[in-house]
């Protein structure tokens, strides 16, 4: 089975490498046999190659690691595409955090006006590379890792239809996290998540036929023993009968969190652009040293992860369990064994909502659980959200929809629309002013 990944220079890379390394050492049936990695900077996809054979290094039917030159020839035969680009680098996120920031508005990768200025500059770019899929490898599934990845999901579907799938790690580590706070089996629960991506809850968790989320809302030891339960407050999470996923934070706490992040001596993008601007250097004047340099980062990376939101909710540091990075990299592996092998797996993933959340055109791409084999993902039927749940989710929609509409169309209005009716920037003026900066600023496209 081959593998593409486009943005195969991007820093994450090495988790996926890492999953496939470990269904290579159980010589697991339809495992990747080659793994072809494309970029528009080749420095930073030789890296990463050299990362990545420095991890492969004695374990027996590694899959072969080849640089495509072009996208076209990456794509050509392959059977799945894992989309994980980030168009105008880090230094484009800087800018998506530093604009709305100077406006007194947040300015987060995926959330709030930042989200919204990098989805207007993905999707043309993710556009451009479904048709390329469609074109070259017509068969393929593409599965988006790209953020934001509800809306960039939603864009390429309009090209690929069920063929591609939009994945996030959050979800599944809200999941592993609670299951662990009540000492259940995670073989063996089942869970009712909606929402969309970045914005979604976990409102059950049952083994054998018994809801277990009541009582660990009840049990503030419990809560108080894991990421979001520190995040939210008991309190809170009591009052909302739900776990949020933990960039509800955002929404939840917006007037704490803009206070911390502005406080900080940099925004996330700015540690980041310059944390991947020294590993990158470093690594390619010394590349027998790239894998003990990138492991050193990452572990750097997952530290800092949300820094500014935990130091808003008391300030405490990640668990030592949560540190691995691991995370979309299995949600990615399992859906591709899924679907390869007709599995019935069970993910939380990015799809058509269909009749899932009636209130939402079929169309609309939706974060909830979801059936998976060799046809594709299915969302399972959910409960009825509660007004507050289905009062974000509505307004996100038509914030994501605003803005692919602008990006395809050229539309200022659309534009405006998507940054003034987001509930994090609360003033068309802001949204009008945000706008014009970052059109005047724009950096250059990249696929990777």
């Amino acid at each position: 089975m081959r593998l593409t990944i486009l943005g195969g220079g991007g820093f994450r890379v090495p988790l996926v490498h890492r999953a496939l390394l470990d269904d290579a050492r159980r010589d697991a049936p339809g495992r990747c046999t080659e793994l072809v990695l494309y970029d528009t900077d080749s420095t930073r996809a030789r890296v990463i190659a050299s990362v990545l054979a420095a991890q492969a290094a004695g374990v027996p039917g590694a899959p072969a690691v080849r640089i495509a030159d072009d996208l076209d020839q990456a794509l050509r035969g392959t059977d799945f595409v894992f989309s994980a680009i980030r168009v105008g680098g880090t230094a484009g996120r800087v800018m998506d955090e530093r604009i709305p920031l100077s406006e007194g508005v947040l300015g987060q990768e995926t959330v709030g006006a930042g989200g919204v200025l990098y989805g207007l500059r993905t999707v043309l770019v993710a556009l451009d590379i479904a048709e390329r899929v469609a074109a070259a490898a017509p068969d393929a599934w593409v599965i988006n890792f790209t953020n934001p990845a509800g809306m960039v999901t939603e864009a390429m579907s309009a090209v690929l239809g069920d063929r591609v799938i939009g994945i996030c790690d959050s979800p599944v580590g809200l999941v592993r996290r609670a299951t662990r706070a009540v000492g259940a089996d995670p073989d063996r629960v089942t869970f009712d998540y909606v929402g969309l991506n970045h914005l979604g809850w976990l409102r059950t968790l049952e083994m054998d036929g018994r809801d277990l989320l009541p009582g660990l809302l009840a049990d503030e030891q419990a809560l108080d023993s894991f990421e979001e339960g520190k995040l939210f407050g008991a309190d809170w999470l009591r009052a909302l009968g739900a776990l949020p996923n933990e960039y509800l934070h955002y929404y939840y706490f917006r007037r704490e969190t803009l206070r911390s992040v502005r406080e900080a001596a940099k925004t996330r993008g700015e540690f980041l652009d310059q944390q991947q601007s020294g590993f990158f250097e470093e690594a390619a004047a010394a590349p027998h040293r790239s894998h003990e340099l990138w492991e050193r980062t990452r572990l750097q990376r997952e530290v800092t992860y949300m820094a500014e939101s935990r130091a808003a909710s008391g300030g405490w540091q990640r668990d030592t369990c949560d540190l691995d990075g691991g995370g979309y990299d299995r949600v990615a592996l399992t859906l591709m064994r899924a679907v390869a092998g007709d599995e019935g797996a069970r993910l939380i993933l990015n799809v058509h909502n269909g009749t899932t959340v009636p209130a939402l055109a079929p169309e609309a791409v939706i974060e909830t659980v979801c059936v998976v084999d060799a046809k594709g993902a299915r969302p399972l039927p959910c409960a009825p959200l509660r007004e507050d749940q289905l009062g974000l989710m509505l307004q996100l929609k038509a914030v994501e929809r605003a803005a692919i509409q602008a990006a395809v169309h050229e539309d200022r209005d659309a534009a405006l629309r998507a940054l003034a009716l987001h509930p994090l920037v609360d003033s068309p003026a802001v949204a009008a002013r945000i706008l014009a900066r970052a059109q005047g600023t724009k950096p250059v496209a990249t696929v990777g």
